[in-house]
C-alpha cells in the first residue's frame, strides 16, 4: 500500500497519462467496496494524480471486474474497455489486461465468458455485501488451488492468440498484464517486427512501465 502511495505522489504525476491495466485488486465485490480503508485510500491516491492534471485510464482485469463508475468517478478515473489503442510516446500501442490471450485455459476462459455476462454481475451485485465477499474468498482460494496444478504452460498467454491480437489491432506493441510475468518480448508477425511488454504484480516490490519516445523501460520503486 505504501509502495502504491508513494508511486501515486511521486513518478505518476510526472506522466503524460496513467494506465491501470486490471487486478488493481485482488477482489472487488461492487463499488460500495470503497467503505473498505484501503480500498478508500487507494481511489484517493489515485484522485491525486488525476488532480495533478495527470488522465488516469483504467482497464478491469479479472479480479476486479466488478469495478464500476463509482468508484471510478472517487479515483477521478476514466473506464476504458477491454482494448484500447492508444499513443504512447508517439506509438500506437494496444493496451489489454491480457486474460483474452490465455486461451489454453479452456476452464477459466468458461468462467471468464460467465463473468463478464452482465445479467450475472447484476444478480451478483444485488447479493448482500458480506455474502458477496464470501463467495469472493471462496472463488479466490479455489482459484489458487486450480492454478497450483495447472501446467505452466497453460498459464501463459497462448503465441497464436497473440499474433491474432497484433493482426486485429494493426499495432507493434502491445502492453498487458494478467501472468504477472514480467518480460519484453520481441516477436515477428506477417513479416513485422513487433513487441508484447508484461507487467509484474506488486506482491514483492513495487514496480511500473514507463514509455518515451526510445520505448519503454521497468522501473522499480
Amino acid at each position: 500500500m505504501a509502495a502504491f502511495e508513494s508511486f501515486c505522489a511521486g513518478p505518476a504525476r510526472a506522466a503524460a497519462g496513467l494506465y491501470v491495466l486490471g487486478d488493481l485488486f485482488d477482489q472487488w465485490v461492487g463499488d460500495d467496496q470503497l467503505q473498505e480503508p484501503i480500498a478508500a485510500r487507494i481511489a484517493a491516491a489515485l484522485r491525486g494524480v488525476a488532480d495533478s492534471g495527470v488522465p488516469v485510464g483504467m482497464i478491469v482485469g479479472n479480479r476486479d471486474f466488478l469495478m464500476g463508475r463509482r468508484f471510478a468517478a472517487a479515483a477521478g478515473a476514466t473506464l476504458l474497455p477491454e482494448q484500447i489503442v492508444v499513443d504512447v510516446a508517439g506509438t500506437p500501442t494496444l493496451l489489454m489486461h491480457g486474460d483474452e490471450l490465455c486461451t489454453s485455459d479452456v476452464a477459466y476462459q468458461r468462467f471468464r465468458r460467465i463473468s463478464h455476462d452482465r445479467r450475472w454481475q447484476s444478480s451478483f451485485l444485488a447479493l448482500p455485501y458480506r455474502l458477496r465477499r464470501g463467495v469472493a474468498n471462496w472463488l479466490r482460494r479455489k482459484s489458487r488451488e486450480a492454478t497450483a496444478v495447472k501446467p505452466e504452460d497453460i498459464l501463459d498467454v497462448e503465441s497464436g492468440a497473440v499474433d491474432a491480437a497484433f493482426r486485429k489491432a494493426n499495432v507493434a506493441r502491445i502492453v498487458h498484464g494478467h501472468t504477472h510475468r514480467p518480460a519484453h518480448h520481441r516477436l515477428v508477425v506477417d513479416g513485422r517486427a513487433c513487441e508484447r511488454y508484461v507487467l509484474a504484480d506488486w506482491y514483492d516490490r513495487g514496480t511500473y512501465l514507463e514509455f518515451d519516445a526510445d520505448g519503454g523501460r521497468r522501473r522499480e520503486l
